[in-house]
């Protein structure tokens, strides 16, 4: 009895010394505490936005076209009916922006598809309702998710006035072609909410955002802090709405409309 006591604190005794020893054996080893290095071509924003110009991108297969490339980029599988995923899609005029029903604008304008995204709201409600803290919104004004933390408890799909969320009820890997997975970005899980971006992961490497690059030109991307910005001069060229400025969660996506 003696000798196991013996031996147990003797134990002890290592161990404390081993937690002791582990911060500084990690600093050593480039752990926890060492510097992260920053791409020095990353793009930086106070706070980024978007313009959409639905003069120059407003058919259904233009919107498509652009949709696949965005869920090329990130991983997300082409599925149908109450699972379907959606990180960039379309939707018609009344059903994109109910509060700005106009019958005396022109009737083109009711007959467009819309392309419709992740608003990235200066006051986003999906952040206040998530209790796990998986969606936040960044600095720079972009509301991101941390996959890890999502619970899926769907709070923020309820939250979101837009419908921009997406849940995964099935294992999206099984529906991606193994040989066209982006090892560049995560895939998800069952049981998980995602949505739009802003292509985060490009904007560190220095690129534009996958729907922006390539747009040819209809959808504007830039710092809505900065005066001199792109998006800012097309603010202030153009007429722009944006969608239910009711809700009060200030998008950062504005359409020419």
């Amino acid at each position: 009895m003696k000798n196991n006591r013996r031996s147990f604190i003797k134990l002890a005794a290592v161990a404390a010394a081993g937690i002791a020893v582990a911060p500084k054996a990690a600093v050593a080893a480039g752990g926890h505490a060492a510097p992260i290095k920053k791409n020095p071509e990353a793009l930086e924003a106070k706070r980024w936005g978007m313009v959409i110009d639905t003069t120059k991108l407003h058919t259904k297969e233009e919107i498509a076209a652009l949709g696949e490339i965005c869920h090329t980029v990130h991983n997300v599988p082409e599925l149908e009916g109450p699972q379907e995923l959606m990180w960039l899609w379309s939707d018609s005029y009344a059903h994109s922006f109910p509060e700005q029903e106009n019958p005396h604008l022109a009737e083109e304008i009711h007959h467009r598809d819309y392309p419709l995204l992740c608003n990235h709201c200066d006051n986003p409600p999906c952040v206040r309702v998530c209790p796990t803290k998986a969606t936040y919104k960044r600095a720079d004004g972009i509301v991101a998710m941390d996959y890890h933390r999502c619970i899926g408890c769907r709070y923020c799909m309820a939250g979101c006035p837009y419908g921009s969320r997406s849940f995964n009820w099935g294992e999206p890997r099984k529906h991606l072609d193994l040989s066209k997975i982006n090892p560049d970005f995560p895939t998800r899980m069952r049981g998980v909410v995602e949505k739009c971006n802003f292509c985060v992961e490009r904007l560190a490497e220095g690129k534009l955002p996958a729907c922006a690059e390539a747009s040819h030109g209809a959808i504007i991307f830039g710092d809505l802090s900065d005066p001199d910005s792109n998006v800012r001069q097309v603010l202030r060229e153009r007429y722009t709405i944006r969608r239910k400025p009711a809700a009060g969660t200030e998008p950062s996506v504005y359409y020419i409309i």
